[in-house]
Protein backbone atom coordinates (compact mmCIF):
# COMPACT_ATOMS: atom_id res chain seq x y z
CA UNK A 1 0.00 0.00 0.00
CA UNK A 2 3.01 2.25 0.86
CA UNK A 3 4.65 1.22 -2.54
CA UNK A 4 1.09 2.39 -4.41
CA UNK A 5 0.90 5.30 -2.75
CA UNK A 6 4.40 6.31 -3.84
CA UNK A 7 3.66 5.69 -7.10
CA UNK A 8 0.63 7.83 -6.80
CA UNK A 9 2.93 11.17 -6.12
CA UNK A 10 5.19 10.51 -8.98
CA UNK A 11 7.92 9.47 -6.77
CA UNK A 12 10.49 7.00 -7.60
CA UNK A 13 12.94 5.85 -4.68
CA UNK A 14 16.32 3.69 -4.86
CA UNK A 15 14.38 0.61 -3.80
CA UNK A 16 12.33 1.13 -6.67
CA UNK A 17 15.22 1.10 -8.95
CA UNK A 18 16.68 -1.46 -7.52
CA UNK A 19 13.85 -3.13 -7.61
CA UNK A 20 13.90 -2.79 -11.62
CA UNK A 21 17.74 -3.97 -11.51
CA UNK A 22 16.68 -7.27 -10.49
CA UNK A 23 13.75 -7.60 -12.99
CA UNK A 24 16.46 -6.65 -15.74
CA UNK A 25 18.75 -8.30 -15.43
CA UNK A 26 18.04 -11.46 -17.31
CA UNK A 27 16.63 -8.86 -19.90
CA UNK A 28 19.09 -6.12 -21.09
CA UNK A 29 22.40 -6.84 -21.32
CA UNK A 30 24.83 -5.36 -18.52
CA UNK A 31 26.87 -2.86 -20.63
CA UNK A 32 30.72 -2.03 -20.32
CA UNK A 33 31.60 0.99 -18.49
CA UNK A 34 35.40 1.53 -20.79
CA UNK A 35 37.73 4.07 -19.91
CA UNK A 36 38.76 6.18 -23.44
CA UNK A 37 42.25 6.89 -22.94
CA UNK A 38 41.71 9.28 -26.07
CA UNK A 39 39.32 11.39 -24.92
CA UNK A 40 40.96 10.58 -21.13
CA UNK A 41 44.12 12.14 -22.88
CA UNK A 42 41.88 15.25 -24.70
CA UNK A 43 40.66 16.46 -21.38
CA UNK A 44 43.43 15.23 -19.10
CA UNK A 45 41.02 13.45 -16.92
CA UNK A 46 39.64 9.84 -16.10
CA UNK A 47 36.72 9.41 -18.68
CA UNK A 48 34.55 6.19 -19.49
CA UNK A 49 32.17 5.55 -21.27
CA UNK A 50 29.01 4.14 -20.57
CA UNK A 51 27.81 2.16 -23.78
CA UNK A 52 24.37 1.82 -23.66
CA UNK A 53 24.84 1.77 -27.69
CA UNK A 54 25.74 -1.69 -27.38
CA UNK A 55 22.35 -2.39 -25.51
CA UNK A 56 20.08 -5.20 -26.82
CA UNK A 57 17.95 -2.37 -28.87
CA UNK A 58 21.10 -0.14 -29.33
CA UNK A 59 19.97 2.20 -26.88
CA UNK A 60 18.30 2.57 -22.90
CA UNK A 61 15.17 2.61 -24.15
CA UNK A 62 14.69 -0.88 -23.08
CA UNK A 63 15.04 -0.46 -19.82
CA UNK A 64 11.98 1.51 -19.44
CA UNK A 65 9.64 -0.27 -21.69
CA UNK A 66 10.47 -3.46 -20.33
CA UNK A 67 10.09 -2.81 -16.65
CA UNK A 68 7.08 -0.52 -17.32
CA UNK A 69 5.34 -3.78 -19.23
CA UNK A 70 6.55 -6.30 -16.98
CA UNK A 71 4.17 -4.37 -13.98
CA UNK A 72 1.05 -4.53 -15.93
CA UNK A 73 -1.72 -6.31 -14.77
CA UNK A 74 -3.48 -9.12 -16.32
CA UNK A 75 -6.42 -7.48 -17.65
CA UNK A 76 -3.91 -5.38 -19.09
CA UNK A 77 -2.15 -7.76 -20.84
CA UNK A 78 -4.81 -9.28 -21.94
CA UNK A 79 -6.04 -5.98 -23.77
CA UNK A 80 -2.68 -5.17 -24.93
CA UNK A 81 -0.45 -1.83 -24.97
CA UNK A 82 0.22 1.18 -26.89
CA UNK A 83 2.52 3.59 -27.39
CA UNK A 84 4.01 6.24 -29.88
CA UNK A 85 7.67 6.61 -30.46
CA UNK A 86 9.14 7.91 -33.68
CA UNK A 87 12.62 5.67 -32.56
CA UNK A 88 13.99 4.10 -29.61
CA UNK A 89 11.19 4.01 -27.21
CA UNK A 90 9.32 1.93 -30.45
CA UNK A 91 11.93 -0.92 -30.30
CA UNK A 92 11.97 -0.98 -26.23
CA UNK A 93 8.32 -1.68 -26.69
CA UNK A 94 8.01 -4.24 -29.62
CA UNK A 95 11.09 -6.00 -27.69
CA UNK A 96 9.02 -6.36 -24.57
CA UNK A 97 5.82 -6.79 -26.49
CA UNK A 98 7.56 -9.93 -28.08
CA UNK A 99 9.60 -11.28 -24.62
CA UNK A 100 6.49 -10.62 -22.44
CA UNK A 101 3.37 -11.55 -25.09
CA UNK A 102 1.65 -9.20 -24.95
CA UNK A 103 0.35 -7.29 -28.06
CA UNK A 104 1.26 -3.83 -28.80
CA UNK A 105 -0.06 -1.27 -31.43
CA UNK A 106 3.02 1.31 -31.86
CA UNK A 107 2.29 4.58 -33.51
CA UNK A 108 4.78 6.52 -35.40
CA UNK A 109 5.32 9.08 -37.98
CA UNK A 110 4.56 8.68 -41.52
CA UNK A 111 8.05 10.79 -41.69
CA UNK A 112 9.84 7.65 -39.85
CA UNK A 113 12.66 6.59 -42.19
CA UNK A 114 12.44 2.92 -43.13
CA UNK A 115 14.87 1.45 -41.49
CA UNK A 116 13.66 2.18 -38.12
CA UNK A 117 10.05 1.36 -38.81
CA UNK A 118 12.02 -2.15 -40.16
CA UNK A 119 13.42 -2.44 -36.80
CA UNK A 120 10.63 -2.24 -35.12
CA UNK A 121 8.58 -4.83 -36.77
CA UNK A 122 12.11 -7.10 -36.28
CA UNK A 123 11.85 -6.91 -32.69
CA UNK A 124 8.31 -7.01 -32.19
CA UNK A 125 7.80 -9.52 -34.54
CA UNK A 126 4.02 -10.58 -34.72
CA UNK A 127 3.24 -9.41 -31.36
CA UNK A 128 3.10 -5.49 -32.58
CA UNK A 129 0.98 -3.45 -35.34
CA UNK A 130 2.81 -0.31 -36.35
CA UNK A 131 0.52 2.26 -37.29
CA UNK A 132 1.88 4.64 -39.42
CA UNK A 133 0.50 8.59 -39.04
CA UNK A 134 1.18 11.94 -39.13
CA UNK A 135 4.03 14.53 -39.66
CA UNK A 136 5.55 14.63 -36.06
CA UNK A 137 5.84 12.78 -32.98
CA UNK A 138 2.84 15.03 -31.18
CA UNK A 139 0.66 13.72 -34.00
CA UNK A 140 1.28 10.03 -33.79
CA UNK A 141 0.84 10.74 -29.78
CA UNK A 142 -2.54 11.73 -30.14
CA UNK A 143 -4.10 8.94 -32.23
CA UNK A 144 -1.88 6.93 -29.78
CA UNK A 145 -4.11 8.36 -26.92
CA UNK A 146 -7.44 7.74 -28.92
CA UNK A 147 -6.44 4.38 -29.35
CA UNK A 148 -6.14 3.68 -25.59
CA UNK A 149 -8.79 5.02 -24.48
CA UNK A 150 -11.03 3.62 -27.47
CA UNK A 151 -9.57 0.24 -26.93
CA UNK A 152 -9.00 0.08 -23.12
CA UNK A 153 -5.33 -0.66 -23.89
CA UNK A 154 -2.58 0.63 -21.50
CA UNK A 155 -0.74 3.70 -22.62
CA UNK A 156 3.50 3.04 -21.98
CA UNK A 157 4.66 6.60 -21.80
CA UNK A 158 8.16 6.90 -23.28
CA UNK A 159 9.46 8.96 -19.84
CA UNK A 160 6.70 10.35 -17.45
CA UNK A 161 6.12 6.98 -16.01
CA UNK A 162 7.36 6.21 -12.51
CA UNK A 163 8.12 2.44 -13.84
CA UNK A 164 10.19 3.87 -17.19
CA UNK A 165 12.00 5.98 -14.60
CA UNK A 166 13.10 3.31 -12.41
CA UNK A 167 13.80 1.37 -15.30
CA UNK A 168 16.04 4.05 -16.69
CA UNK A 169 17.87 4.35 -13.50
CA UNK A 170 19.29 0.83 -13.59
CA UNK A 171 21.91 2.31 -15.13
CA UNK A 172 23.23 3.94 -12.76
CA UNK A 173 23.29 0.78 -10.35
CA UNK A 174 25.54 -0.74 -13.16
CA UNK A 175 28.13 2.61 -13.22
CA UNK A 176 28.18 2.51 -9.31
CA UNK A 177 29.21 -1.38 -9.40
CA UNK A 178 32.05 -0.86 -12.28
CA UNK A 179 33.58 2.08 -11.43
CA UNK A 180 36.43 1.23 -8.98
CA UNK A 181 37.18 4.86 -8.22
CA UNK A 182 34.73 7.51 -6.93
CA UNK A 183 32.62 9.31 -9.51
CA UNK A 184 33.63 13.61 -10.06
CA UNK A 185 30.77 13.90 -12.46
CA UNK A 186 28.35 12.15 -14.89
CA UNK A 187 27.47 13.81 -17.95
CA UNK A 188 23.85 12.55 -19.44
CA UNK A 189 21.25 13.56 -22.07
CA UNK A 190 17.70 15.04 -21.63
CA UNK A 191 14.95 14.38 -23.70
CA UNK A 192 11.54 14.11 -22.51
CA UNK A 193 13.65 13.33 -18.63
CA UNK A 194 13.14 10.05 -18.12
CA UNK A 195 16.63 8.49 -18.61
CA UNK A 196 18.34 11.57 -16.48
CA UNK A 197 15.27 11.42 -13.42
CA UNK A 198 16.22 7.66 -12.94
CA UNK A 199 19.82 7.95 -13.26
CA UNK A 200 19.95 11.06 -10.78
CA UNK A 201 17.94 9.81 -8.20
CA UNK A 202 20.26 6.71 -7.68
CA UNK A 203 23.26 8.30 -8.06
CA UNK A 204 22.91 11.18 -5.72
CA UNK A 205 21.27 9.00 -3.11
CA UNK A 206 24.39 6.36 -3.40
CA UNK A 207 27.45 9.21 -4.00
CA UNK A 208 25.74 12.33 -3.47
CA UNK A 209 29.79 13.96 -3.95
CA UNK A 210 29.03 13.31 -8.06
CA UNK A 211 28.13 16.44 -9.86
CA UNK A 212 25.26 15.67 -12.22
CA UNK A 213 24.84 17.15 -15.40
CA UNK A 214 22.11 17.27 -18.11
CA UNK A 215 23.15 17.64 -21.48
CA UNK A 216 20.20 19.29 -23.56
CA UNK A 217 20.46 20.24 -27.87
CA UNK A 218 20.32 24.17 -28.37
CA UNK A 219 17.55 23.68 -30.73
CA UNK A 220 15.24 21.92 -27.97
CA UNK A 221 16.44 23.12 -24.52
CA UNK A 222 12.99 22.13 -23.19
CA UNK A 223 14.11 21.16 -19.89
CA UNK A 224 16.24 23.96 -19.09
CA UNK A 225 13.55 26.10 -19.62
CA UNK A 226 11.20 24.74 -17.17
CA UNK A 227 14.32 24.28 -14.57
CA UNK A 228 14.42 28.72 -15.31
CA UNK A 229 10.93 28.72 -15.10
CA UNK A 230 9.99 26.57 -12.07
CA UNK A 231 7.15 24.88 -13.98
CA UNK A 232 6.94 22.66 -16.93
CA UNK A 233 6.55 24.70 -20.19
CA UNK A 234 6.14 24.10 -23.79
CA UNK A 235 8.45 25.21 -26.04
CA UNK A 236 7.24 26.89 -29.48
CA UNK A 237 9.68 25.47 -31.70
CA UNK A 238 12.28 22.89 -31.45
CA UNK A 239 15.47 21.83 -33.95
CA UNK A 240 14.55 17.91 -34.47
CA UNK A 241 17.93 17.23 -35.44
CA UNK A 242 19.16 15.17 -31.95
CA UNK A 243 16.17 13.07 -32.35
CA UNK A 244 16.23 11.52 -29.31
CA UNK A 245 16.34 14.54 -27.27
CA UNK A 246 14.72 16.87 -29.28
CA UNK A 247 11.17 17.20 -27.03
CA UNK A 248 9.17 20.17 -26.58
CA UNK A 249 7.70 19.87 -23.08
CA UNK A 250 9.36 17.57 -20.53
CA UNK A 251 7.65 15.16 -17.99
CA UNK A 252 5.83 16.45 -15.12
CA UNK A 253 7.08 13.59 -12.89
CA UNK A 254 10.46 14.19 -14.55
CA UNK A 255 10.76 17.53 -14.23
CA UNK A 256 10.12 16.92 -10.49
CA UNK A 257 12.92 14.23 -10.15
CA UNK A 258 15.64 16.60 -12.04
CA UNK A 259 14.84 19.66 -10.35
CA UNK A 260 16.19 18.12 -7.14
CA UNK A 261 19.26 15.95 -8.76
CA UNK A 262 20.46 17.76 -11.50
CA UNK A 263 23.35 20.46 -10.25
CA UNK A 264 23.71 21.91 -14.09
CA UNK A 265 22.70 21.66 -17.52
CA UNK A 266 25.34 22.22 -20.31
CA UNK A 267 23.36 23.66 -23.81
CA UNK A 268 24.83 22.10 -26.54
CA UNK A 269 25.06 23.65 -30.94
CA UNK A 270 23.73 20.99 -33.06
CA UNK A 271 26.86 21.40 -34.91
CA UNK A 272 28.99 20.61 -32.21
CA UNK A 273 27.01 17.20 -31.85
CA UNK A 274 27.66 16.60 -35.38
CA UNK A 275 31.64 17.58 -34.71
CA UNK A 276 31.37 14.92 -31.83
CA UNK A 277 30.05 11.87 -33.77
CA UNK A 278 32.19 11.94 -36.45
CA UNK A 279 35.19 12.00 -34.04
CA UNK A 280 33.40 8.51 -32.31
CA UNK A 281 33.60 7.05 -35.04
CA UNK A 282 36.61 8.25 -37.12
CA UNK A 283 38.89 7.92 -33.55
CA UNK A 284 37.05 4.80 -31.29
CA UNK A 285 34.68 3.51 -34.45
CA UNK A 286 31.92 4.20 -32.37
CA UNK A 287 28.41 5.10 -33.88
CA UNK A 288 26.71 7.10 -32.06
CA UNK A 289 23.37 8.17 -32.39
CA UNK A 290 23.15 12.16 -32.20
CA UNK A 291 21.70 11.77 -28.28
CA UNK A 292 24.04 9.44 -27.27
CA UNK A 293 26.98 11.98 -28.50
CA UNK A 294 25.48 14.59 -26.87
CA UNK A 295 27.33 13.98 -23.14
CA UNK A 296 30.60 13.58 -24.56
CA UNK A 297 30.13 16.90 -27.04
CA UNK A 298 29.21 18.36 -23.86
CA UNK A 299 32.88 17.91 -22.15
CA UNK A 300 34.15 21.18 -24.27
CA UNK A 301 31.87 23.47 -22.68
CA UNK A 302 33.16 21.75 -19.32
CA UNK A 303 37.06 21.29 -19.73
CA UNK A 304 38.26 23.10 -16.78
CA UNK A 305 35.80 21.67 -14.21
CA UNK A 306 36.56 17.92 -15.22
CA UNK A 307 40.31 18.13 -15.62
CA UNK A 308 41.93 15.74 -13.36
CA UNK A 309 38.34 13.79 -12.03
CA UNK A 310 36.65 11.00 -12.79
CA UNK A 311 33.91 11.62 -15.26
CA UNK A 312 30.92 9.29 -17.29
CA UNK A 313 29.48 9.75 -19.91
CA UNK A 314 26.70 7.61 -20.70
CA UNK A 315 26.16 6.74 -24.57
CA UNK A 316 22.44 6.47 -24.49
CA UNK A 317 22.02 4.96 -28.04
CA UNK A 318 23.54 4.32 -31.27
CA UNK A 319 20.70 3.96 -34.03
CA UNK A 320 22.12 6.27 -36.67
CA UNK A 321 20.78 6.05 -40.25
CA UNK A 322 23.94 5.87 -42.32
CA UNK A 323 21.48 7.96 -44.68
CA UNK A 324 22.04 11.18 -42.00
CA UNK A 325 25.88 10.90 -42.35
CA UNK A 326 26.06 13.24 -45.42
CA UNK A 327 24.00 15.79 -43.02
CA UNK A 328 26.14 15.17 -40.37
CA UNK A 329 29.16 15.80 -41.97
CA UNK A 330 27.90 19.09 -43.17
CA UNK A 331 26.60 20.40 -39.89
CA UNK A 332 29.91 20.24 -38.66
CA UNK A 333 31.94 21.72 -41.19
CA UNK A 334 29.45 25.02 -40.60
CA UNK A 335 29.73 24.68 -36.77
CA UNK A 336 33.64 24.69 -37.05
CA UNK A 337 33.66 27.67 -39.30
CA UNK A 338 35.39 24.96 -42.52
CA UNK A 339 31.86 25.61 -44.93
CA UNK A 340 30.27 28.49 -45.67
CA UNK A 341 27.57 29.39 -48.42
CA UNK A 342 27.01 32.50 -50.17
CA UNK A 343 25.02 33.96 -52.90
CA UNK A 344 27.67 35.97 -55.35
CA UNK A 345 26.46 38.55 -57.97
CA UNK A 346 28.56 37.68 -60.52
CA UNK A 347 29.05 40.13 -63.72
CA UNK A 348 27.56 38.71 -66.46
CA UNK A 349 30.79 39.14 -68.59
CA UNK A 350 33.29 36.98 -69.93
CA UNK A 351 36.22 35.85 -67.51
CA UNK A 352 33.97 36.74 -63.74
CA UNK A 353 34.22 33.58 -62.76
CA UNK A 354 37.72 32.30 -63.52
CA UNK A 355 38.81 35.68 -61.90
CA UNK A 356 36.70 35.00 -58.67
CA UNK A 357 38.58 31.56 -58.69
CA UNK A 358 42.07 33.13 -59.51
CA UNK A 359 41.68 35.83 -57.03
CA UNK A 360 38.86 34.75 -54.65
CA UNK A 361 39.32 31.62 -53.51
CA UNK A 362 42.45 31.14 -51.32
CA UNK A 363 45.14 28.23 -52.38
CA UNK A 364 43.33 25.79 -50.52
CA UNK A 365 39.75 26.55 -50.78
CA UNK A 366 37.84 24.46 -52.65
CA UNK A 367 34.14 25.03 -54.41
CA UNK A 368 31.91 22.68 -53.52
CA UNK A 369 28.79 23.53 -54.70
CA UNK A 370 27.86 26.52 -57.35
CA UNK A 371 24.52 27.00 -59.27
CA UNK A 372 23.92 29.76 -61.32
CA UNK A 373 21.76 30.53 -64.58
CA UNK A 374 22.81 33.03 -66.83
CA UNK A 375 19.97 35.67 -67.51
CA UNK A 376 19.97 37.42 -70.62
CA UNK A 377 19.78 41.33 -70.73
CA UNK A 378 21.17 41.51 -66.69
CA UNK A 379 24.39 42.95 -65.99
CA UNK A 380 24.79 40.49 -63.24
CA UNK A 381 23.76 36.92 -62.05
CA UNK A 382 23.20 35.50 -58.63
CA UNK A 383 24.73 32.16 -57.76
CA UNK A 384 24.98 30.05 -55.33
CA UNK A 385 28.37 29.00 -54.13
CA UNK A 386 29.50 26.40 -50.90
CA UNK A 387 33.14 26.97 -50.30
CA UNK A 388 35.00 24.59 -48.21
CA UNK A 389 37.81 26.02 -46.13
CA UNK A 390 41.30 24.34 -44.82
CA UNK A 391 41.23 26.19 -41.75
CA UNK A 392 38.27 28.36 -39.94
CA UNK A 393 41.15 31.52 -39.97
CA UNK A 394 40.93 31.16 -43.70
CA UNK A 395 37.50 32.71 -43.37
CA UNK A 396 38.28 36.17 -42.62
CA UNK A 397 40.94 36.50 -45.78
CA UNK A 398 38.25 35.11 -48.06
CA UNK A 399 35.86 37.59 -47.45
CA UNK A 400 38.58 40.15 -47.35
CA UNK A 401 39.52 39.52 -51.31
CA UNK A 402 35.99 39.13 -52.22
CA UNK A 403 34.92 43.44 -51.22
CA UNK A 404 38.63 44.32 -52.65
CA UNK A 405 37.65 42.34 -55.95
CA UNK A 406 34.07 43.94 -55.77
CA UNK A 407 31.90 40.83 -55.74
CA UNK A 408 28.99 41.91 -54.11
CA UNK A 409 27.44 38.56 -51.84
CA UNK A 410 25.13 37.79 -49.19
CA UNK A 411 25.87 35.13 -46.59
CA UNK A 412 23.89 32.63 -46.21
CA UNK A 413 25.25 31.18 -43.33
CA UNK A 414 24.67 34.17 -40.88
CA UNK A 415 20.78 34.13 -42.33
CA UNK A 416 18.54 31.16 -41.04
CA UNK A 417 15.30 31.24 -43.34
CA UNK A 418 17.88 31.50 -45.99
CA UNK A 419 19.92 29.12 -45.37
CA UNK A 420 17.24 26.45 -44.33
CA UNK A 421 15.52 27.40 -47.62
CA UNK A 422 18.72 26.81 -49.79
CA UNK A 423 20.70 24.22 -47.75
Amino acid sequence: MEQQLKRKQGAVYVEDILIAYHTLKDVVFHTPLQKNPLLSERYECNVYLKREDLQVVRSFKLRGAYNRMKHLTDEERRNGIVCASAGNHAQGVAYSCRALGVHGKIYMPATTPRQKVSQVQLFGKDMVEIVLVGDTFDDSFNEAMKCAEAEGRAFIHPFDDEYVIAGQGTIGVEVLNDCDEPIDFLFASIGGGGLMAGLGTYVKSISPSTKVIGVEPAGAPSMKAALERGQVVTLEEIDKFVDGAAVKTVGEKTFALCRGVLDDIVVVPEGKVCTTILELYNENAIVAEPAGALPIAALDFYKEQIRGKTVVCVVSGGNNDIDRMQEIKERSMIYEGLQHYFIVNFPQRAGALREFLDEVLGPTDDITRFEYTKKNNKESGPALVGIELKRREDYAPLIERMKKKGFPFQEVNKDPNLFHLLI
